[in-house]
């Protein structure tokens, strides 16, 4: 909204004019002073013009009822939603989310700069708030084959636009420790344009921190335990306590929300597929379990709230008090934290879990549109490309790990089961597994081994591979991998599962192979079939079969993963096995 003061805002806060809307006897959760207040919360022209007792056009009796700040994600992937932002506005709206910060790198890696422009054009007249920082990482290292790459001469021009508040997390940790000139041209841009900078390094410790800490690298969402998160508070970073679909942190990281730290947390959910959002929440969740789990209710409502305003240096946002943004939140109680009402800007946005806004979708220029919605090139798959050569007696296994995005290197035996893949072995739960490149039809494929995923028969495949987003298959046997892969291929993306040389299921996604055109209820039943059909393959419940597969193929995260080039040690950054 515009951001200046008006005459009309101070009669209002001085009591000389009616308030357009007051929210009568509300208990105030003040990010301030920690604690609730009873008053009145006065809004005229979008914005809170006082609390204390006033006078309303329109008066609403907020009578045991709680009133807190709308909730701000703070690191999110809209594409991760599988759905246009249109449809991930009406899952969170009603979840009291008011303004989300987004990293649109996941459709910058397929399509470049007209995937930024595509998400800047599709928010800009949404009534959720989105705020943008530019991706870092296209692609996220040199070990990786995306469909652009992005310099700091790309990313520049995008912060003219004020919605762009910042670089996004700054991945390639052991670049920035290497002082690599080009990763310093985007980090030098970004301070002379006075923004802040987002970083990403899971388990970096010691001088290793210290260096990227030194680049001017201010938060971190990667913890997975709490002396790893203390560590970087230390040096001076904000922690992003994650709890998303795949990476579950926010248990490890509870003592965060005592004193000092708790002054320097945000809620965040990075990744969150489209049926947590409609059944768990999304950021409201994430408070609620940690009050569940003993966190103080206003401590964690701030966390999930006023500090990422102060991160972000979004000065009206984040707190109910004079002068901020009316983007609010109406809780039922400080246990249950129930959304009942959601305004933005003093508009009635949501209520008793259902969003009262339709925001249009904007038309696109044709050269964005052939970009985003045709953005797959490469042939389809023939079963004798699948073949894995033999080069010992063992092999080396990419193992999962239940709830969080860490994978650990396993040594098994090379076995020949009937029915199987070389190599796979579904009694020691090793199954195949393939990344495609299908940005510019290099006809590259990696090949390894997949650990801890729990198939036992058939393929799955996705267009959604962190970062760089090449098609990734997991399968039993070739046969089945490439039905799978071809199914995808043939819907210029989306995710399929087959079984016996056939299509099972499969769900599209059109957008950038990465988000469905169709709306979120038919998106998350589709998506839930395939989930449940694939339990009954033998994917457990701790492992979500789609997430927890798209980020296999990220050579940023620790230990091993598998990309288009190769079986990748990532602290090592080097192709320890090639296959194409």
């Amino acid at each position: 909204m515009e951001n200046r003061v008006n005459k009309k805002l101070i009669d209002v806060a001085t009591g000389r004019q009616k308030a357009d809307l007051v929210l009568k006897n509300a208990c105030i959760v003040n990010v301030f002073t920690e604690k609730i207040e009873t008053a009145d919360v006065a809004i005229a022209d979008g914005r809170i013009a006082g609390i204390g007792k006033y006078e309303g056009l329109v008066e609403k009796d907020m009578t045991g009822k709680y009133v807190c700040p709308g909730f701000i994600d703070g690191h999110i992937h809209l594409e991760s939603s599988m759905v246009a932002p249109t449809e991930f506005e009406k899952a969170v709206l009603p979840h009291g989310t008011t303004a989300v910060v987004t990293d649109p790198h996941e459709i910058a890696n397929v399509a470049g700069c007209a995937g930024i422009d595509f998400m800047l054009k599709y928010t800009e007249n949404m009534t959720l708030e989105v705020f943008f920082v530019v991706p870092s990482c296209v692609p996220a290292t040199g070990l990786d084959e995306a469909g652009a790459c992005l310099e700091a001469s790309d990313i520049e021009p995008f912060y003219e636009n004020s919605r762009v508040i910042g670089l996004a997390e700054m991945m390639n940790s052991f670049g920035v420790d290497q002082a690599d000139p080009a990763i310093l041209d985007k980090i030098n841009v970004t301070r002379k344009h006075g923004r802040i900078i987002d970083g990403h390094a899971p388990l970096l410790s010691g001088m290793d921190l210290n260096g990227y800490v030194a680049a001017g690298i201010r938060s971190d969402h990667e913890c997975s335990d709490v002396d790893e998160a203390k560590e970087k508070f230390a040096r001076g970073q904000w922690i992003m306590v994650r709890e998303g679909t795949a990476a579950h942190n926010l248990d490890a990281l509870l003592p965060l929300f005592e004193a000092p730290y708790v002054q320097r947390i945000m809620l965040v959910t990075d990744d969150k597929h489209p049926c947590d959002l409609l059944r768990d929440g999304h950021i409201d969740a994430i408070v609620r379990k940690a009050v569940q789990k003993g966190a103080d209710p206003v401590k964690a409502i701030k966390a999930g709230t006023y500090n990422a305003a102060v991160y972000f240096g979004l000065t009206d946002q984040g707190a109910v008090a004079p002068g901020y943004c009316a983007d609010l939140a109406v809780l039922d109680d400080l246990t249950s934290l129930n959304v009942l009402e959601v305004y933005k800007n003093g508009e009635l946005a949501a209520r008793n879990g259902k969003s009262l806004v339709n925001s249009p979708v904007p038309k696109m220029d044709q050269n964005i549109q052939d970009k985003v919605y045709h953005s797959f090139h490469v042939a389809p798959v023939e079963v004798s490309r699948l073949a894995l050569e033999q080069k010992g007696e063992k092999i080396r296994v990419i193992d999962l790990n239940a709830h969080e995005l860490l994978t650990s290197e396993r040594i098994a035996e090379w076995t020949c089961r009937e029915g199987c893949a070389p190599g796979v072995d579904p009694e020691e739960d090793i199954v195949k597994i393939v990344a495609l490149e299908r940005h510019k039809n290099t006809g590259h494929i990696g090949k390894g081994f997949l650990g801890r995923y729990g198939l036992k028969k058939g393929a799955v495949a996705t267009s959604v591979g962190h970062d760089s987003h090449n098609l990734v298959v997991a399968g039993t046997n070739d046969e089945d991998i490439a039905c799978a892969a071809n199914c995808v291929i043939q819907n210029e993306g989306g995710l399929a599962i087959a079984l016996d040389g056939k299509v099972v299921a499969d769900l599209p996604l059109q957008i950038a192979g990465l988000m469905s055109t169709l709306p979120l209820e038919e998106v998350d039943a589709k998506l839930e079939d395939m989930k449940r059909i694939l339990r009954e393959w033998g994917i457990s419940e701790e492992i979500d079969p789609f997430m927890t597969l798209s980020f296999v193929s990220l050579p940023v995260i620790p230990a091993l993963r598998l990309n288009t080039y190769g079986v990748i040690d990532v602290n090592q950054q080097q192709v320890v096995e090639t296959s194409f």
